[in-house]
């Protein structure tokens, strides 16, 4: 059994099989998610700002909208809740999208496979032919962080939703892996101001880019599992990584929930961003938000 410790107080989750599937339940007040929005809704203390992070060279505009973004990908389960807040005020923030996109257990990103994990060999032949969807907008060419030029067109783990009343989503994914550079991390983007429409997110701003991280104990609790032991690439830890801030959840540090024995069995994270929804803060920076950079970054983030 796992059990979310918490602002709530104690809460009782069940097991793996809940974890896998808890995006999609939809039992009022007695499921695993509903458990950890509780959890994650508790506290009533208004929130410092997330920090602002790059956005990295691997992101794509693609806008798909979904909840499960696993595609073919293998690797511990992974449920994401993450929540939306205004800092000010610390209420919800509705209608609002909010972005991921992260590489697979071998620490590879979708789009980008021909790049492989810094210096590894990408998983099967490389796709064949131009991308249908190449970068455009707040990921064209230039972008923070170095921004990489598109090799294929693969979706997976990417994906956008709207929040909730609550200020919620969750998404259905695996715990990522690591590549040459970097600790093991999700990249996140809210947008504000705009709305949903047939043809994606239209109108509004970029409100918020961040990234997520993972506690040492838990990545290291995959090292040893497959795919995950596949990955022979040097693995930077959280302490020893050049862009995480260091300051815990405000830093994009995710509460995490899984079993200390069976963490293949899966892994619940958990967090709220605090943001500002009417500022403009799109990753072309350096770290923390800092003005761009004069020379370009090595992309790596």
């Amino acid at each position: 059994m796992l059990v979310l410790s918490g602002a709530a107080g104690a809460v009782a989750l069940s097991g793996a099989g809940a974890v896998a599937s808890a995006a999609d339940r939809n039992a009022a007040g007695t499921g695993t998610l509903d458990s950890v929005k509780a959890a994650a809704s508790a506290s009533s203390a208004c929130m410092s700002l997330t920090t602002e992070q790059i956005e990295g060279p691997y992101y794509i505009d693609y806008e798909l909208f979904r909840k499960n973004v696993v595609e073919d990908r293998t690797g511990n389960p992974l449920l994401l809740v993450l929540r939306a807040v205004d800092s000010a005020t610390c209420k919800p923030i509705r209608n609002s999208a909010v972005e991921i996109w992260h590489c697979d257990a071998s620490g590879i990103y979708s789009g980008y496979t021909q790049i492989g994990n810094g210096g590894g060999t990408p998983p099967g032949p490389p796709p064949s032919g131009t991308p249908t969807a190449p970068p455009g907008g707040p990921g064209s060419p230039g972008g923070g962080g170095g921004h990489a030029t598109s090799t294929d067109d693969l979706t997976w783990l990417r994906g956008i939703q709207m929040t909730d009343h609550q200020g919620f989503v969750t998404f259905r994914t695996v715990f990522p892996g690591w590549y040459t550079g970097r600790a093991v991390h999700i990249h996140t983007k809210v947008h504000t101001g705009g709305s949903r429409t047939s043809d994606g997110y239209t109108g509004g701003r970029t409100c918020h880019t961040g990234q997520f991280y993972f506690s040492e104990d838990a990545v290291k609790a995959t090292e040893d599992i497959a795919p995950y032991s596949a990955n022979t690439v040097s693995r930077v830890t959280l302490d020893g990584d050049s862009i995480y801030p260091r300051t815990g959840a405000q830093g994009g540090l995710l509460e995490l929930v899984y079993d200390k024995r069976h963490i293949e069995r899966g892994v619940i994270g958990y967090l709220t961003m605090a943001v500002d929804p009417s500022a403009t803060n799109d990753g072309q920076g350096a770290p923390g938000g800092a003005p761009a950079p004069t020379t370009s970054l090595t992309p790596s983030a």
